[in-house]
C-alpha cells in the first residue's frame, strides 16, 4: 500500500489551493496533511478528517493571522517536517510546499499554483516603496532576494512538476528551469449550477484582498461606471479597499461559505477579474452557475474565459477600461447553458482522471526519473 503524504502552505480558508486540496485528500483519504500554518474550523469537513500536522510557525504569536509576517521563516520551517513513512508527497504549492525534504525512496510531484509570486515578478505589487516606505522597502527585498535564491536552489526538489495552467508552466519554465504538465484545477460543477434566476444588477468579487489581485482596479471601475460592486473575501488590503471606496457603492462583505458564494454568483450581473490570474477558479464557477465575467486579458483568464462567448475580455488594465467592460457585458445576452458548458471542462472528475493517471505514472517511472 502507498503511503502518501499531502503538503500545502497553509490552511486559514477555502480558497482556490485548498479545494485543490480538498479533491487531493478525496483521492487519497488516509494521507497525512502537513502545512506551516492551520486555523481551525476555516476548511472544510473533507479536509479536517485528515490528519493535520503543522510546522514550529503554529506555535508562534498569532500565527493564525500573523502568518504572512513569518514568511522569512518558511524556508526553515517546510524543511523540518518529517515524512520518513511516506512513499508518495504531493505537494500544493504557491510558496514553500514544494521545498520540502522527501525521503530518497520516495517521489514527490509537485502541484504547483505558481511560483513565488513576491519573490520573483511581484515585489513592488506586495513590498515596494508605494506600501511600505522606502526604509522598509529596502529590507524587504533583501529577505526576498534571499527567498528567491532558496527557491531555485530548491527547485529540484519535486520529481515532477503539473502546472494549473499553461501560464504557470511557462513560469515554471522561466524560473524554475523545469518542464510541466498542465492539469486545470477542479471546480465543483455539481455544487455550482444555475438555479433560473435573472440577474439582480450588481457585480461581484470573489476573492483573497491581497495586492495582486488589484481589487483597488475594480472599485474605481465600479465608481466610474455608477454600478454597484459586492467583494466576498478577507485580506490585509481591506481597510484600504474601504477607504478607497468611500461614497462608491461598493459593499464589502467578508469571509462567506460556499452556499452563500453560490448565490452570489447567481444574482450577479458578472463576476469581475481585475488582476492577472494564474488560472482562477472563481470565473468558473461563475461560468458553472451561468454567469459570465470580466476578466483582464491575461494570464489564466485566456484559458477560461472566451471574449464575446463566456465574458468580455479587457486588455488594458486600467479603471477606465474595466468600467467600460461592465457597461459590455450588460449590453450583451448571454446563454446559461452554454456558460455552464464551457465550466464542465474544468470538472472536479476530469481533474481527477488525470491527476490519477500522472501518479501512477510517477510511481511507476524507473528510479530516478525526471520530468
Amino acid at each position: 500500500m502507498t503511503r502518501v503524504a499531502l503538503v500545502h502552505d497553509w490552511l486559514t480558508g477555502m480558497r482556490g489551493g485548498e479545494k485543490v486540496l480538498e479533491v487531493l485528500g478525496e483521492i487519497y483519504p488516509d494521507a497525512d496533511v502537513l502545512t506551516l500554518v492551520h486555523t481551525p474550523g476555516r476548511v472544510s469537513e473533507s479536509i479536517a478528517r485528515h490528519r493535520i500536522r503543522t510546522s514550529i510557525i503554529q506555535r508562534l504569536p498569532r500565527a493564525t493571522r500573523w502568518y504572512r509576517q513569518y514568511l522569512p521563516l518558511f524556508p526553515f520551517a517546510i524543511e523540518q517536517f518529517d515524512l520518513d513513512e511516506a512513499d508518495l508527497v504531493i505537494s500544493s504549492s504557491h510558496c514553500a510546499a514544494k521545498a520540502v525534504v522527501v525521503p530518497g525512496r520516495a517521489r514527490h510531484l509537485c502541484y504547483c499554483f505558481t511560483p513565488m509570486r513576491y519573490a520573483w515578478d511581484q515585489f513592488d505589487e506586495y513590498f515596494g516603496p508605494a506600501r511600505l516606505g522606502a526604509p522598509a522597502s529596502r529590507l524587504a527585498r533583501a529577505v526576498l532576494s534571499r527567498l528567491a535564491r532558496w527557491d531555485a536552489a530548491t527547485a529540484a526538489r519535486p520529481d515532477r512538476y503539473v502546472a494549473i495552467s499553461h501560464y504557470v508552466a511557462s513560469r515554471i519554465a522561466r524560473y524554475y528551469n523545469r518542464q510541466a504538465a498542465v492539469v486545470h484545477p477542479p471546480v465543483d460543477t455539481g455544487f455550482y449550477h444555475p438555479d433560473g434566476r435573472r440577474p439582480e444588477g450588481y457585480f461581484l468579487i470573489v476573492s483573497a484582498l491581497v495586492p495582486y489581485k488589484r481589487i483597488e482596479v475594480a472599485v474605481d471601475a465600479a465608481r466610474l461606471a455608477g454600478v454597484p460592486l459586492r467583494v466576498a473575501g478577507e485580506g490585509p488590503e481591506l481597510e484600504g479597499l474601504r477607504g478607497r471606496a468611500g461614497d462608491a457603492p461598493v459593499e464589502f462583505l467578508g469571509f462567506q461559505p460556499d452556499a452563500v458564494i453560490r448565490d452570489l454568483y447567481r444574482g450577479a450581473d458578472a463576476v469581475v477579474l481585475p488582476g492577472e490570474e494564474d488560472f482562477g477558479i472563481v470565473p468558473v464557477e461563475a461560468q458553472a452557475c451561468g454567469r459570465p465575467v470580466v476578466a483582464l486579458a491575461r494570464g489564466g483568464a485566456l484559458e477560461t474565459v472566451e471574449d464575446g462567448r463566456t465574458g468580455v475580455l479587457v486588455s488594458d488594465p486600467s479603471a477606465a477600461a474595466l468600467a467600460d467592460g461592465l457597461a459590455a457585458v450588460r449590453r450583451s445576452v448571454w446563454d446559461p447553458e452554454y456558460l455552464r458548458s464551457r465550466a464542465e471542462r474544468f470538472s472536479r472528475a476530469r481533474f481527477v482522471t488525470r491527476m490519477r493517471a500522472l501518479i501512477e505514472e510517477t510511481l511507476g517511472a524507473p528510479e530516478g526519473a525526471r520530468w
